[in-house]
Formats: C-alpha cells, sequence, structure tokens
C-alpha cells in the first residue's frame, strides 16, 4: 500500500503475543490496520499528551495511531525502562520519544514495515496481529538519543550504567547505538512485546530503503538540554556535558631535586665536603697550636710506670690546669666507686641470703604471670585506641555491622587450551580455557560441599548457619547466603537446568545471584581488565564467601571460625587432588592469624637453639683456662648459666609486674626483650667478671673486699648503660603506637631489674664461684679438688694483650686514624639512603616463605579489578530531610554540582591519584528514583484492608493505583520532610523485586544497614560505598587513605555551607584496611620522636654520671646517632622497610649502642694516661676487649641462627637488622670511637690529687 503521512500500519490492540512466555509484562501485540491516524480528544488526548508529549499539536490538532488501551501498554512497558533513566529527564525523553514514534506516530506508515503477522484469537475474535516490524530511524536522532543516555548511572550498582542493563551482553563499554536499539527490539528481554528491527539510516542515504520509507530524524535531546516538559538538565553524573569546569589534581610533587639532581644526593654530598674540611682544619689548627704551644713553655715529663707495669709517660700538671669539670668528673667516680664498693662487699659476704632475698622477689613479681594477656589482634597492637582510625572504626562497628568474614578462592586453568565459541553476537570468539561448562559445573560443586558437626549448635552446621544474608538474616537458608561467583549468575543452577553458553541470556536467568544482589563482574571474574563480563581473555573464577563477623564472646564465632577451618581443609584436599582441573589460591578470615601463629610455634625452636647458642658461648668465654689440669676449676659454666639465669629473671619479673597490673604483652615483646636485655646483661657479666679475673688480691684483702672492689671499679659503668637505657625505654613509652608502648615499658623494666639483680643475685653467684675456685674444687662437681694451684699472675685472656699489643696500636697509628673518614662518607651516604627508606609493611612478609597465603596474594594482585569497598561515613547534624540536604549528598537531576556522591565521581577521573576506582553508591539517590511516580516502585494500596499503605511493586496494580508521589512539574522528585520520614523506612524494608526494574538494588539488602535512626527519626550515621583501585603494597594502601581523607573532608566542608548543618558534623572515609595503615602517615614523625626522646638520656646521664663532662657525653651521643643513622641506611640497601617493627628495632640499637658506646667513653674519661692516644689505646684494649666479648660475640652467634627461621618477619627485621645493628655498634664502637677520642676526648689529669 502507498506509505503516506498521516496514515498507520499498524492501530489498536489484539491480545497476547502467542510466541512469548515468562514475560516481565504482558506482550500486548497492536492489530495491523492500515487506516488513517485518528484525531485525539479528552482523556485519549490528556493520556496522550503524558505518554507522548512530542505529539501534542493542541487537543483539536492531535493526531495519532494508537488507542488508550495502546497507550497504557505503552506507559506501562515505559515505566519498567524510563525507572533506570529518570534520573536523566532528556534521556527518559529520548527513549520514550522512540517507542512513541514506532507506536503512536501519526506518519507511522512512513517510518514502519511490517515483517511478521499471525492471526491472533482474543475473546473469540481472530484478528491479524503484528509480530514484527522494521523501524527506520536517522542517524543523528539515534546517536543523539543513545549519548544522552550512555552515561546514566545506577547508584546502588556502585558505579554501574543504566545502558548496560539495556545493551544484552555487550554491556556499557561496548553498547553501541545500533546495539542498544537491538535488545530494546528483541522479544526476548522480557520487555518488547514482539520483535523490532531497528534500521539506523545515514543522512541522505536511501540505499536498501523501502518505497515510500522516510527514516525518523526528529529532534533528539542533548543530556545538558531542559526537556519540552519543564524536565530540567541531566547532572554532571549521567551527563559529562553537564560537569562543571573542574581543576585537575596538582601533579605528584616530583623527587627533591638541587642543581637538576637528587637534592638528598647534593646535601649529602656537600656535608660530606664540608665535615671532611672541618676534620681537616681541625687537625691543622690543633698542630700549629700544640707545636706553637711546646716552643713557648716547654714538656716537663717524668718516667713511671702504670698498675699494670707499663711503661709511661708522666706529664707534670700545675694545678691551675685541673678544671671545674674534671674535679667534678673525678669526685663523682670516686663517690659511685666508694659506694659500689661497699654493696658489693656486702652482696660477697652473704651470698647465700642475697640469693634467697632474689629468688622471692622475682617470684613474687612472676606470679603475675598468672594473669599475662597476650596481644595477638593487630589492630590492638599497632593502632592506638584514641587515633583517628581506631575511633572511626568504633563509630562504624557501632552503628553500622563489623566488615562481613571473607573466604575466598581464586581458580583457574593455565594448562586448559582456549577454544573458539562462534556466538550469534558476537561472532567467532576466542574463549580461555577456563571458560567451559565443566570448570563452571566443578565450581558450583566446589561451593557446596562444606558441612560439619557443630559442639556449640549440637547438629551439623552448614554455611547457612554462619553466612552473610543480606535479605534473610534471621533464618537464612543456603540460598540466601551471600556467595559470589560465576555460577551466580544463572542462580546456581547449572546442574540442574543443564545450561549451555547458548542459553545464558535465558529470561529465567536475571544475571542476579540467588541471594537477591547483582552479581559484579569484578567479583565473579578476574583477569578481564575492565572489558565486558564474559571477556574471552578472562583468566580466573573468583569464588567468594561472606560470613556474618560474630564478636568473639558470641557462640557462633566458634561456628564460623569452624566453618572456615573445614573450608581450608576441603580446599586443601582439592587442591591436592590430582584430578581437580584448577590451580588456585585461597583465603579464610582466619588465615592471617593461623599463618602467623603457625611459624610462631615452628620458629620457637630456632630461638631456643639460638639462646643455647649464647649459653655455650657465655659459658666458654668467661672461662680462665690457664691449665688444661685446672679446666673444671677455672670453667665458669654455673656462673654464664647463671647470668642468663639473671636475665631470664629480669624478663619474668618484668612481665609479671605489668600483667599484675594490666598491661598486656606480645609476641614481638616474647622475642625482643630477651635479646635485648641479653645483651645488655651479658656485657656487664663480661665486664664484670673479666675485670675480677684480671686483678690481683691485694695484701690483707679478703676474697669479698675484693669482689666489692672490683665492682666499684666496673658498677658505675654498669650503671652508666643500665640507667641510660632503661630512662631511654620508660621515655619511649610515650610513643601513642600500642606495640611500641608495651614494648619501651617491658623492656625499661626488664633492663632496670637486670641491673638490680646483677648487682645482688650475680655478686652473690661470682662469690659462691670464687670460693669454689680458691679452693680448687670442680665446676658441678664441688667434692673433687685438684693440686694444679692457681697462677698468681692476673689472667688477662688472650683478646685483651692482642688488641693491646696489635690491634690498638696499629688502629690509633697516626696514619690509619685517617679512617675516620670512612666512617664521616659512611655517615653522610647513610643520610642520603635514609632519606629514601621505603615506609610501610606489605602483609606479604608476616607469612612464612612456604605459606598458601603468599600464593592468595600474588592472585589477588594480579586478577582483581578493584581493590577494597571504601566507606564515606556521615555522622550525626546533617539534615538530609532538606531539599538542601538532598541536593547536597544526590548525584542525580537537580543536585548540586559539588554534592558528596558528585565529588566521589570526580576524583574516580584520576583513579592513578585519588585511589578511588569506582563511584559510591548512594541511598539518597536511589530513594529520590524509588519515590519517582514514573516508576511502579513506591505505590499505596487503594483497596483492601490497607487502604493508604505502601504496596509492593509485585502486587497488582488493580489494588495499588495510587503513587507515593505526584509528578513534579520540572520531573525532578523531592519529598517533603514528612514524605520523607514516612517513606524511607518502606524503601528500607522493601524486598528487591524485578517488577521494579531498579528494585533489585534498592532497599532492603542493599540499604537496610546503610541508614542508622534514632528514636525520632534522625540519620545519625548513614554510609556510601565506592571502590578503591587495586592497591598491592602498602605505599598504595597508604596513600590511598591519605587520600580518602583528604576527600572526605572536602565533602565535611561543603556539607556544613548547607543550612541547618552542625558545626561539628563529619564526613569519614572507612575500610577495614585504613585501621593497619594509619600509623604509616605518621611513623616517620613518631620514629624520630621516639628515637630522639631514647638519645637524650644516654647523653645527660652520661654528662652526670661523668661528673657534668659535656665533651665525652657528647661524643657518647654523637657515635650513638651515627649507628643509629648508619642502621636506617642499610635498611634501604638490604630492602628491609621501616615500620613499626623496624622502629622497635631501632629502639632496642639506641639501647645496644649504648653498650658498645657508654662503656668506651667512661673507660677513656677515666684513664690517667697523659695523651688522648695513650688513653684511647688503654680504653680500647681494657674495655674494649670486655665489649667485644660481651655484646657482639654474644650477640652474633644467636642472631645468625635466626637466619634459619621460616617467618619472613623474623628473617628480615630479627636477623637481618640486629646483625646490621651489632655490627654497626661494633664498627662504630671498636673502631670509630677510639678514634675520635684520641682527637676530641676529655681530659682528666693524672697527677692532680697531689694538688688537691
Amino acid at each position: 500500500k502507498t506509505r503516506l503521512p498521516g496514515y498507520c500500519v499498524f492501530y489498536d490492540e489484539c491480545g497476547r503475543n502467542p510466541l512469548l512466555n515468562n514475560t516481565l509484562i504482558d506482550p500486548i501485540v497492536p492489530c495491523l490496520n492500515y487506516t488513517r491516524a485518528k484525531l485525539v480528544t479528552g482523556d485519549h488526548y490528556k493520556i496522550l499528551k503524558q505518554v507522548c508529549p512530542m505529539f501534542d499539536q493542541g487537543e483539536s490538532s492531535t493526531y495519532a495511531c494508537c488507542t488508550i488501551k495502546q497507550l497504557g501498554s505503552l506507559e506501562k512497558s515505559l515505566t519498567l525502562s524510563k525507572a533506570v533513566l529518570v534520573r536523566c529527564p532528556s534521556c527518559a525523553y529520548n527513549f520514550a520519544h522512540l517507542h512513541c514514534i514506532n507506536t503512536c506516530s501519526p506518519n507511522q506508515s512512513q517510518t514502519v514495515k511490517v515483517t511478521r503477522v499471525m492471526n491472533v484469537t482474543e475473546q473469540n475474535r481472530t484478528r491479524e496481529a503484528v509480530l514484527g516490524y522494521q523501524a527506520f530511524i536517522g542517524k543523528t536522532f539515534a546517536d543523539t538519543s543513545f549519548q544522552s543516555c550512555k552515561n546514566v548511572r545506577i547508584p546502588a550498582t556502585i558505579g554501574g550504567y543504566a545502558i548496560a542493563t539495556m545493551c544484552g551482553r555487550y554491556g556499557s563499554k561496548l553498547c553501541t547505538p545500533q546495539r542498544w536499539y537491538d535488545f530494546q527490539g528483541d522479544s526476548s528481554n522480557g520487555l518488547a512485546p514482539l520483535d523490532i528491527d531497528f534500521k539506523i539510516i545515514q543522512e541522505g542515504d536511501t540505499t536498501g530503503l523501502p518505497e515510500g520509507v522516510i527514516p525518523y530524524n526528529g529532534v533528539a535531546l542533548m543530556c545538558n538540554e531542559t526537556t519540552p516538559t519543564g524536565g530540567d538538565v541531566c547532572s554532571c553524573q549521567d551527563c559529562q556535558e553537564s560537569c562543571p569546569s573542574v581543576l585537575p589534581p596538582s601533579p605528584v610533587a616530583g623527587p627533591f631535586t638541587l642543581l637538576g639532581t637528587n637534592g638528598y644526593l647534593v646535601i649529602s654530598i656537600i656535608l660530606l665536603i664540608l665535615l671532611i674540611l672541618s676534620f681537616v682544619l681541625y687537625l691543622s689548627v690543633s698542630w700549629w697550636v700544640a707545636s706553637q704551644k711546646n716552643k713557648k713553655k716547654g714538656i716537663h715529663r717524668g718516667k713511671g710506670k702504670d698498675k699494670d707495669s707499663d711503661k709511661v709517660t708522666e706529664k707534670i700538671i700545675h694545678p691551675s690546669e685541673v678544671t671545674c669539670a674534671e674535679t667534678n668528673s673525678l669526685a663523682a667516680q670516686a663517690y659511685l666507686s666508694s659506694q659500689f664498693r661497699i654493696w658489693g662487699t656486702i652482696m660477697a659476704s652473704y651470698p647465700l641470703t642475697v640469693l634467697l632475698l632474689s629468688l622471692i622477689v622475682v617470684a613474687v613479681l612472676s606470679v603475675g604471670l598468672k594473669d599475662i594477656k597476650l596481644t595477638t589482634d593487630p589492630v590492638e597492637l599497632w593502632s592506638a585506641p584514641n587515633s583517628r582510625a581506631r575511633q572511626e572504626k568504633e563509630f562504624h562497628d557501632t552503628y553500622f555491622d563489623p566488615f562481613y568474614r571473607t573466604n575466598q578462592v581464586i581458580l583457574t586453568a593455565p594448562g586448559r587450551k582456549s577454544h573458539i565459541y562462534d556466538s550469534l553476537l558476537f561472532g567467532p570468539q576466542n574463549f580461555s580455557g577456563i571458560m567451559s561448562k565443566e570448570l563452571i559445573i566443578e565450581l558450583l560443586e566446589l561451593q557446596t560441599r562444606i558441612q560439619f558437626w557443630s559442639d556449640d549448635l549440637n547438629r551439623t552446621a552448614s554455611l547457612k548457619d554462619v553466612c552473610f544474608a543480606p535479605l534473610n538474616p534471621n533464618n537464612p537458608s543456603l540460598t540466601d547466603c551471600a556467595v559470589n561467583s560465576l555460577p551466580q549468575y544463572f542462580q546456581n543452577t547449572f546442574i540442574k537446568k543443564n545450561c549451555n553458553q547458548h542459553h545464558i541470556t535465558d529470561l529465567g536467568m536475571s544475571c542476579m545471584a540467588d541471594y537477591g544482589a547483582p552479581v559484579f563482574p569484578f567479583l565473579a571474574v578476574g583477569g578481564y581488565e575492565g572489558k565486558r563480563l564474559l571477556e574471552p581473555l578472562a583468566e580466573a573464577f573468583i569464588l567468594t564467601f561472606s560470613l556474618n563477623n560474630y564478636a568473639r564472646s558470641d557462640p557462633k564465632f566458634k561456628v564460623a571460625m569452624q566453618w572456615e577451618k573445614e573450608f581450608l581443609k576441603i580446599v586443601q584436599e582439592y587442591q591436592k587432588d590430582p584430578k581437580n582441573s584448577f590451580t588456585f589460591a585461597y583465603m579464610a578470615e582466619r588465615s592471617l592469624e593461623d599463618e602467623i601463629n603457625r611459624t610462631t610455634a615452628e620458629d620457637i625452636p630456632i630461638f631456643m637453639i639460638s639462646y643455647a647458642v649464647i649459653f655455650v658461648y657465655i659459658a666458654v668465654a668467661l672461662g680462665e683456662h690457664s691449665s688444661w689440669k685446672r679446666l673444671l676449676v677455672d670453667s665458669k659454666f654455673l656462673v654464664g648459666l647463671g647470668g642468663i639465669l639473671v636475665v631470664a629473671c629480669s624478663v619474668l619479673a618484668s612481665m609479671g609486674f605489668y600483667s599484675w597490673i594490666g598491661i598486656p604483652s606480645s609476641l614481638v615483646i616474647l622475642q625482643v626483650v630477651p635479646f635485648l636485655v641479653l645483651a645488655v646483661g651479658a656485657d656487664n657479666i663480661f665486664i664484670f667478671v673479666l675485670e675480677y679475673q684480671r686483678d690481683v688480691r691485694r695484701p690483707h684483702e679478703t676474697r669479698e673486699e675484693q669482689i666489692g672492689r672490683v665492682l666499684g671499679n666496673v658498677a658505675p659503668s654498669m650503671l652508666l648503660c643500665s640507667l641510660s637505657e632503661s630512662v631511654c625505654f620508660f621515655l619511649g613509652a610515650l610513643s601513642t603506637m600500642p606495640a611500641v608502648k608495651s614494648f619501651a615499658l617491658y623492656a625499661a623494666l626488664a633492663v632496670l631489674m637486670d641491673f638490680a639483680l646483677q648487682m645482688t643475685a650475680f655478686v652473690a653467684l661470682l662469690s659462691l664461684d670464687a670460693r669454689r675456685q680458691d679452693n680448687n674444687r670442680c665446676e658441678l662437681l664441688c667434692c673433687i679438688k685438684v693440686s694444679k694451684q692457681r697462677p698468681k699472675k692476673p689472667n688477662k685472656g688472650f683478646l685483651m694483650p692482642f688488641m693491646k699489643k696489635y690491634y690498638a696500636p696499629v688502629l690509633l697509628h697516626r696514619y690509619t686514624r685517617i679512617i675516620i673518614v670512612v666512617f664521616i662518607f659512611m655517615f653522610c651516604g647513610a643520610l642520603f639512603l635514609m632519606m629514601n627508606v621505603k615506609v610501610g609493611l606489605d602483609q606479604e612478609l608476616a607469612m612464612p616463605q612456604d605459606s598458601y597465603m603468599l600464593t592468595y596474594f600474588q592472585y589477588l594482585n594480579k586478577y582483581f579489578e578493584v581493590g577494597v569497598p571504601v566507606y564515606f561515613v556521615t555522622k550525626k547534624g546533617f539534615n538530609f530531610t532538606s531539599v538542601e540536604g538532598m541536593n547536597a549528598v544526590c548525584s542525580s537531576v537537580g543536585c548540586d554540582q559539588f554534592s558528596l556522591t558528585q565529588k566521589i565521581q570526580y576524583a574516580t577521573n584520576y583513579p592513578e591519584r585519588s585511589y578511588v576506582a569506582i563511584p559510591a553508591n548512594s541511598w539518597v539517590d536511589d530513594f529520590i528514583d524509588w519515590l519517582n511516580p514514573q516508576s511502579k516502585c513506591c505505590r499505596l494500596y487503594t483497596n483492601g484492608p490497607n487502604v493508604g499503605h505502601f504496596c509492593p511493586a509485585n502486587e497488582s496494580g488493580l489494588i495499588c493505583a495510587k503513587r507515593c508521589l505526584a509528578r513534579p512539574d520540572n520531573d525532578t522528585v523531592r519529598p517533603t520532610v514528612a514524605q520523607f520520614n514516612r517513606y524511607l523506612p518502606d524503601f528500607l524494608t522493601n524486598r528487591p523485586d524485578l517488577q521494579c526494574s531498579k528494585g533489585f538494588v534498592f532497599g532492603l539488602g542493599a540499604y537496610d544497614k546503610a541508614v542508622v535512626r534514632d528514636e525520632s527519626g534522625e540519620i545519625i550515621a548513614s554510609r556510601f560505598m565506592a571502590y578503591h583501585t587495586p592497591l598491592t603494597n602498602s605505599q598504595e594502601f597508604t596513600a590511598a587513605l591519605k587520600m580518602a581523607r583528604e576527600l572526605a573532608d572536602k565533602i565535611t566542608q561543603g556539607m556544613r555551607l548547607v543550612p541547618g548543618t552542625s558545626p561539628d558534623f563529619e564526613v569519614f572515609p572507612y575500610t577495614i584496611t585504613y585501621v593497619f595503615y594509619e600509623q604509616y602517615l605518621t611513623i616517620v614523625n613518631e620514629g624520630l620522636f621516639n628515637i630522639s626522646l631514647c638519645l637524650l638520656p644516654t647523653f645527660v646521664v652520661c654528662c652526670l654520671l661523668l661528673g657534668l663532662d659535656l665533651r665525652s657525653g657528647l661524643l657518647n651521643l654523637l657515635t650513638i646517632v651515627m649507628i643509629v643513622v648508619d642502621t636506617v641506611g642499610v635498611m634501604t640497601l638490604w630492602s628491609i622497610d621501616y615500620n613499626a617493627v623496624a622502629l622497635i628495632n631501632l629502639v632496642t640499637a639506641v639501647g645496644i649502642s649504648v653498650e658498645f658506646v657508654s662503656h668506651m667513653t667512661r673507660s677513656f674519661a677515666l684513664s690517667t694516661k697523659p695523651t688522648r692516644v695513650e688513653r684511647a689505646i688503654e680504653a680500647t684494649a681494657k674495655m674494649g676487649s670486655a665489649v667485644f666479648a660481651g655484646v657482639a660475640m654474644t650477640n652474633l652467634p644467636g642472631i645468625i641462627v635466626l637466619a634459619f627461621a621460616k617467618a619472613q618477619l623474623i628473617q628480615i627485621f630479627f636477623f637481618r637488622l640486629n646483625l646490621v645493628i651489632t655490627l654497626l655498634g661494633m664498627a662504630h664502637g671498636l673502631i670509630f670511637l677510639p678514634v675520635v677520642l684520641s682527637y676530641f676526648g676529655t681530659y682528666i689529669i693524672f697527677l692532680w690529687v697531689l694538688y688537691v
């Protein structure tokens, strides 16, 4: 028939399409009827104006090719689709425009060609119905309509696009105008009542056009245009053209540069040059001053011998040369020595009584161990209770449920060949080997195997007893459990329906999980690199079980732990099965704690061996070994054992005391404190015992008096080190980090207790051993005496003579002392390296090297397309019920361009800076859309007993004919305060339903726990969920936290400008990782503060105990600072990250450095040799040998054993770092410090006493 303007090709309704079943709406098809368009008047006109306003020419001039019934069916169909598009009025208008043209256009015959008809009988009347037609559309209209809709979002789908639900398997990224229209015309989509073949025709192209057809090319609206019905422009989130000009974030600050190169390197080089020049200048000036002084005054010297019978040159001193500081220094030493001499004599005189009293004190304190609490929770260890992250976590967990427990399997099939699948839509596709039916079925079987007997429930338990079930939390079935996997796209019905890849779009499968939520691609498959869901290159299946995070006191917590144990057991058995087709990684919520506990238990023998090696060394090294006949007499096995027991008792007493007062311990304390106290204690033991062995009893002096005199000589040095370390650690307890604070407290008291027991119990033990040795009795076999008498000469051993004769003279020769330049170079180099040390602790390092968690972390970083979810949480004080309040939060039409959700959207435009990958969902946006009268989501009962109450979308329209809100003139829906408060509870409890097009993301399950209201109905907490980008290391996690907080602060500032907002209102970001990584935002400053506090007492105590000797104190401090700086520099070279564990070791390094340095400094200061070089040689020979034997050689064997530990944390932070600390401490204490003292050490004059 001739295609003329004003003619229809179909008109009126003929009944249901006989070819379609199980559709979302009745598939009513039109009757074939070539007739003139009808004039519409009255109600017909009003409905047409409402549904298809673009045809309105006035009531007397409007023609259409549709009846009232057709308009009703069209409106019903449009309602379901427009509900997801209504956020953008111009998009919804264009969408309606297209279908109105096909259904009601008065020129229908010119744009539509019928392709299929069939006789349909309805109410005993048979008519010819249209079951398919071609619709011809101009390309400009088609493209403009598509562009207006392609960016419209569905907030609850976490950044998802509405177009993704309307373009079939192409999704949003591969959707085109043609594919969009093809899906709309596909009768299998549940909405189209018949098949429509859309033909998009380029303007001017008539190729293949039927005669008389004129492609429709009306005016389509851009998304930033208002609609003829008064609709506002679309928001920025739904329309890029509506976005304001937003400045991109400032570029990342580049590395610090000077002169075009690394600034820290330049500064280090300049500092190196200045220090070397200063040193050379000092030497030159000193030489010139000394030569001039010698010429003028001459040098008067006498000859003599020291107490070791060594010839020395004695400098004749005038009283005026004795300074006040020197007088004070020696006076202080004399006083301390006399007091310790008296104390030592008393302790040695009553050894058994002293040992008994010491044992009682230790026992009383150690009883507190019965109440010891071992902190294993990482949150309690590394996050301060009053820290921002902890407070935010407490707020979140108080008002919302704690983050659910995650149990996950990531499966790949690398050995399977890819295969070609000839897709009707995509054509031949090369699918990866993992995309196969049998593997998907195998995955489904794996997720249904876990059942076990629960003693707590007294019955067989399964997933449903502990799972997170968002839609049915009180009495969930297995299908209510939140299990995310690829089979959930088919509601886990692969086995029952025996589906295959050719039928994945069967209408019965809604691409929602059987527990009622949408399945997001990034939670179901991995490695598809952001492309469409079933991307042929997807490399991994992801299976995630979400369990409720019960409190530890809840009986179901044990059930959840047991379920996870069975989960791990089954997965591990499955992994070992040679028949399985997967290569996979897995984890349970309990895995981290399990693996840490496992490796701790496995490494206990390593620590025991380490202590055993140290004990054997001490026992052997303390012996005199003057003759093999006296080997059992002169050995110090029991003394060494006693020294170890003194260390153990001091640690036990410290732990017991703090357990009494309720300060918990940790594994870090158990591992580090004994090592620290052993280093301090062994050093003091060696100094004391070696001094006693080198001493000769004076005439008429008793053994007890000799022990007291020897103690008087060395105890001030022991006091200097112990007091410095103890005060250092007590000040370290000012740290805000719980693990560092508790470690510092335990270490401080343990060092004090160690010193106290050395001054009491160990003195008594040495007295008993000396009595045995004097009587020539064998050790362990005390009844046996030997005839060989003890030599009269003091036993200097091997080390002291070697250092005195060879090492010290060579080190302090005028030419070799230039080695100080090497240490200056090391210090400057370490300063440069220190600026490049990595801050953080990657979670992989907490795992042993054979842990399955390491494979899981690798898979996680490789296959996951997004990172952890991040919530933007609002606190009390914001009025969500006002129009201004809603506009300040939402992102749909009419919302502020810088609202909460819009600012998050802007952040996702720069994911590499913001670390936000996907925009936040928004209950405010979806609540507004749910209320929109253009959808059927919010209706009221008009019949029955519930008249006036909320009516779910699955109820018939006959009894629910009234919308909750009237349609606004400008299509911008905003409820009044009363309407907001009335319908919000209905929205939050509305069970998802496909009858409400966006119902599957509304209400219950999606938002019921996202909004918290008090008794008055005020919203006191709410949250908006987005997703971070994939975060792979500590630096990225820390940066993500920092950027999220900056974003939240900007949101807070904007929302506080809304009238009625409380001035203390706040928005903060929260995710489960923030509480662990917050420490890295401040750990550098925290470390500088703690280490500075530790350095302070080393200077102050040294000055005080040396009689206000500032120079010795400064040299002491300088050397310790260099050790710490060099240690951090080596950390950079040896890939040791700076974190809380490293900080604890650096604090320990200060304590150990005190042992290497302070004894030497004091020995030099009190030496009576006339020149600095001679005094440095004496201090190096006497005290250096004891320090080397007591600290370096005590630590090194035990540290080396730790290299065999399985735990990477122990290998890195206990073996590597402690080895570095010990070697650098030894180098600085035995090489650098003697040389520095030989240049800059203080003078304490030998013969000044003669003049006093």
